[in-house]
């Protein structure tokens, strides 16, 4: 590293997100009017200057860097309004002035990132804290900054106090690791942007510096790097682009490290500042917060709201200051509009303190071809006003509007449905579907739409699949079908083809699924895939998109199903909880559906409920199946329970089967008062061995029943009985005791073996 001329420019520390620092650095820019500002942002970032300033833009928004190749790796750069370096851009924007990045480009610092470490400042950040919280009066290095920094009476005292903070900071942290020495090449770096200033024909003294306080120190030492040692430095190639941010992302709960607890609250600082009113921020604070609280039903006073403005200042003086921090005025908001309870007011602090604004950009700014077009859906699709913070519902309906006079409009829905679709399958998170039990309303489609910054995120990383939503999608859907290890799974990948309206994706990912019926199939993955297709053909006929193709092949699964279910049905009691599920879903799949062989299934059923050799719980779910479809008569299963329930069968096989029997409409099993008579007569007549067999599978039979319906399972036993109904039902459905609990879950790992 080389030094440089001992003259150095003019350098105005500052903190990220720091309205004192946003206020007082245009202050100082207006006095010592530089020809050319360099502000602490990655160099390669210089060329987005005039988007950041375009009218249009609002902030809070960022730069987000991003490499080429899988896995992306990015570093956001953010600006809020009453961030130093966004007001030192306008500045030289305003006063015609060239205002360049000098910071290490993004293509460095993603290189950093690579090899698994993290940009200085924000590793640092928590140790920081941490010795500030040690030394400052208030146990809090938050208040601590706001009472010293953000209070400072001009732009000398700003000045002055950042740089004895950033001295300190340097004190306090370095200690010779990696993190240290990335700073000094950062910079040394921004000392060689000095240098070709100097050789481009400014003069030394025309240069302003705006950077991090941490780095004053080591810029003033002069080492600055050559261009042989920049050659040196590993780095990754990268694209950037701009991006809406909010304030929610620029605070600490997002876990951003150099983030801002409370930026809505700064933002009332910044405001104040500019209106010389030195209490705007806590008439604000205050108010808002009794806003909230009267919104949300909680009744404040007008008078408590000025009690607490007195008390916040009152605070303040005791610490020698007129103007109350943020904690002043949180303990007062506590006290006088709180009844001293902090739970009562935390909602209405994180809503007042982070806030809710979310920036924009227009559309031209964006790089991205992605981004590009997933705005300009957005825009066609009328759903803009949807990218806030807060989250919304939407119903879609997906039927033609005959109201309307273009197509366009006529089925917007069913447009705004296929793009929710493919953001769903691209796992971008500005929508959520809502899997909602329609009431056979096969026309309706439930979303949730929120905004995030990391939903900004997950569009540019898309662009690795393609350079537009559709593409992308496409693209994934094939790669799917191409890592998919089972027909299920590629069922999957149909409806998600069929879903998002891609009808060349659907019928590759037929193709696949044709090809999978040459294989053997598991029944499990039969009444997956079955299931899958049921739902595509019930409730897709809206999509218009050919769904006759896949009657062939649900045909082809109902009959292997059909022949390998008794096999199946001989099977241990871990294989039947999958069974039982398979079948189940499988059931669901016939009755809707009339084209299947239902004679054929029921059958079945009956072919499995009968047979001794099954798995009992199997057999008790078929025969439950039989009964809810009415193809056995009440005789029957009166005959079946008898025999099951008797005493040559075993406890565990008895129970199990009763098991299975539970599994399907309990008001049909409640109703026959018969049943329970078996069942008590059965129970009755075990030993405590037996007893203890048949309670581990009878537990898991009544765990299912609501609680009305074991009301009535207890009103039915006091019939058997001859006890009262009432009290028979209150001990019945009495919590258990803990020791009591505790011998029952003990039963799920009883050993039969011992008996």
């Amino acid at each position: 590293m080389k030094k440089q001329n001992e003259n150095k420019p003019h350098i105005f520390g500052v903190r990220h997100f720091s309205p004192a620092g946003a206020y007082y650095v245009r202050k100082y820019l207006d006095e010592v009017q530089p020809k050319v500002v360099l502000i602490e942002v990655p160099s390669d970032f210089t060329d987005l200057m005039d988007k950041i300033t375009a009218k249009e833009v609002v902030p809070p928004i960022a730069i987000m860097a991003y490499t080429l190749e899988a896995p992306i790796q990015t570093i956001i750069y953010p600006f809020a309004e009453f961030s130093p370096e966004y007001q030192a851009i306008l500045w030289a924007k305003e006063n015609k002035v060239e205002c360049r990045f000098c910071d290490l480009p993004s293509s460095v610092f993603l290189a950093i990132q690579n090899k698994g470490e993290n940009p200085s400042e924000e590793s640092l950040n928590s140790y920081i804290h941490r010795k500030i919280d040690e030394f400052s009066e208030d146990s809090d290095s938050e208040v601590f900054w706001e009472r010293v920094m953000e209070q400072a009476a001009d732009y000398q005292a700003y000045r002055s106090g950042a740089r004895d903070y950033g001295t300190n900071l340097r004190e306090l942290t370095l200690a010779n690791t990696k993190s240290d020495a990335e700073n000094i090449i950062r910079e040394a770096y921004m000392c060689k942007q000095v240098a070709e200033l100097c050789e481009e024909g400014f003069k030394i003294n025309e240069i302003a510096m705006v950077v991090g306080a941490f780095h004053i120190e080591g810029i003033e030492k002069g080492n600055f790097l050559s261009d042989e040692e920049f050659n040196l430095l590993k780095k990754v190639e990268t694209k950037k682009t701009l991006m809406p941010y909010s304030y929610y992302k620029l605070s600490t709960y997002s876990n951003y490290g150099a983030g801002n607890k409370a930026p809505g609250y700064y933002e009332l600082l910044w405001k104040g500042l500019n209106k010389e009113d030195i209490y705007y921020a806590v008439y604000g604070y205050l108010s808002r917060l009794a806003d909230f609280q009267r919104t949300s039903g909680n009744m404040v006073s007008s008078a408590q709201i000025i009690e607490a403005v007195q008390l916040a200042i009152s605070l303040a003086n005791i610490h020698n200051s007129k103007i109350p921090t943020l904690k002043d005025m949180q303990d007062a908001a506590i006290t006088c509009m709180a009844q001293g309870s902090h739970s009562e007011i935390i909602l209405a602090m994180a809503n007042t303190e982070v806030g809710k604004k979310i920036g924009k950009i227009p559309q031209d700014s964006i790089q991205t071809s992605i981004q590009s077009d997933f705005y300009s859906i957005l825009k066609e699709l009328k759903l803009e006003k949807y990218q806030t913070l807060t989250a919304t519902e939407l119903r879609l309906d997906l039927r033609e509007n005959i109201r309307v006079k273009s197509e366009k409009l006529a089925f917007l829905d069913l447009e705004r449905s296929y793009f929710f679709h493919r953001l769903r399958v691209l796992k971008i998170s500005f929508v959520s579907f809502l899997d909602k039990v329609q009431d056979n309303k096969t026309w309706a489609e439930d979303w949730v739409l929120q905004w995030t910054p990391e939903a900004e995120i997950e569009i540019v990383e898309a662009i690795l699949k393609g350079d537009t939503i559709e593409f992308a999608t496409a693209f994934e859907l094939n790669q799917r079908i191409e890592n998919s290890s089972s027909i299920s799974q590629i069922a999957e990948i149909v409806k998600d083809a069929f879903y998002c309206g891609l009808p060349k994706s659907l019928e590759q990912a037929f193709q696949a699924l044709q090809s999978c019926m040459a294989d053997d199939i598991p029944i499990n993955e039969i009444a997956k895939t079955s299931t899958t297709l049921s739902i595509m053909l019930r409730y897709g006929d809206i999509r218009k998109l050919d769904r006759d193709v896949l009657i062939p092949i649900l045909e082809q699964l109902f009959l292997r199903a059909c022949l390998i279910l008794p096999t199946e049905a001989f099977c241990d009691a871990n294989a039947a909880i999958e069974l039982a599920e398979a079948i189940i879903a499988l059931h669901n799949v016939v009755e809707n559906h009339d084209f299947l062989d239902r004679e054929r299934w029921y059958a079945l059923l009956t072919e499995v409920a009968k047979r001794d050799n099954l798995n009992t719980k199997i057999s008790g779910l078929a025969m439950a199946i039989l009964l809810e479809t009415g193809k056995i008569s009440n005789d029957e299963l009166g005959l079946e329970v008898e025999r099951r329930l008797s005493k040559a069968i075993p406890a565990d096989l008895g129970a199990s089967w009763f098991e299975g029997l539970s599994m399907k409409n309990h008001y049909t099993l409640i109703a026959r008062l018969g049943l329970w008579e078996k069942l008590q007569d059965y129970i009755s007549a075990l030993d405590e061995d037996e007893f203890k067999r048949a309670l581990v599978f009878l537990r898991r039979a009544f765990a299912d029943f609501s609680s009305n319906e074991k009301h009535d399972i207890a009103e039915n036993m006091a019939e058997i009985w001859g006890l009262n109904k009432i009290a028979v039902s209150d001990a019945m459905n009495k919590d258990l005791k803990e020791e009591e609990a505790e011998i029952i879950s003990s039963l799920d790992d009883f050993d039969f073996d011992d008996i």
